[in-house]
């Protein structure tokens, strides 16, 4: 009968979540698509960033130098501690060691525009090559009240905050969506932003696109906080009440 108790008390634990407490992106909305116009901005590449090389061409004798990962499966399939240790890192000076080619300058270039740069170069060595260039450094770390913590790499330079979340298997109940701390490093200095996710005006947020290496924090809800984690006394005498009234009426 105590287990009862508790069982009881875990389902009325539950149900003080309310749908606007999970809800995301809360507003009347209509059944016609609505448009949210928030252009992210272009990543620019920055000393230490790790990049992913692949060259093909119709004489792969020739390309084989140029690919890091010849033994790895195709870009996306792989492992992606792999790809991070054995990509081409910008050094200090905002170049890549490219073998052949020597160094070529991709500092505050855009990946596409470094890809055109790395594919010109390559080009006077082996013709008619094809250069597929990513970041693979792009990695977030989420905190709190997610299911699934951690450090993770993103393929996607356009990355948001909800797929950061995704990522780590979406908030528990009991994390705060109206104040999630996303800390971003800058040349400044670090930068602390808060995001309600409850509200639509986050698709329109300068920060809802991620950058690398940025975190997000979940906080847990208020109520929580307030008592130190600990479950509501209230609830428990009367789960615990609910339990020995039964085990009185069918013992």
């Amino acid at each position: 009968m105590v287990l009862l108790g508790v069982l009881l008390l875990s389902t009325a634990l539950v149900s003080c979540v309310s749908t606007r407490d999970v809800s995301y992106l809360q507003g009347n909305y209509s059944a016609q698509p609505t448009s949210v116009v928030n252009q992210p901005e272009e990543y620019l590449i920055v000393p230490n960033d790790v990049l992913y090389i692949r060259v093909q061409s119709a004489q792969p004798e020739l390309t084989k130098a140029f690919n890091l990962h010849e033994n790895e499966m195709l870009f996306g399939q792989s492992d992606p501690g792999s790809l991070y240790v054995n990509g081409y890192v910008v050094d200090n000076t905002g170049n890549i060691l490219v073998p052949t080619v020597g160094k070529v300058l991709v500092k505050g270039l855009t990946i596409s525009a470094a890809q055109e740069v790395v594919q010109k170069s390559i080009a006077n060595y082996v013709r008619n090559a094809t250069v597929v260039l990513r970041l693979v450094s792009f990695r977030v770390t989420v905190l709190g009240e997610v299911k699934t913590p951690g450090r993770y790499t993103i393929f996607n330079d356009r990355a948001t905050v909800l797929e950061a979340l995704g990522l780590a298997g979406d908030l528990t109940p009991l994390g705060n969506r109206r104040n999630v701390k996303l800390i971003r490093q800058t040349k400044d200095g670090s930068q602390v932003m808060l995001l309600d996710l409850t509200r639509p005006e986050l698709l329109s947020s300068p920060y809802y696109y991620l950058l690398p290496n940025d975190a997000l924090y979940v906080e847990p809800v208020k109520a929580l906080t307030q008592r130190g984690n600990s479950v509501n006394l209230g609830l428990l005498f009367s789960g615990l009440g609910t339990a020995a009234l039964l085990y009185g009426l069918f013992r």
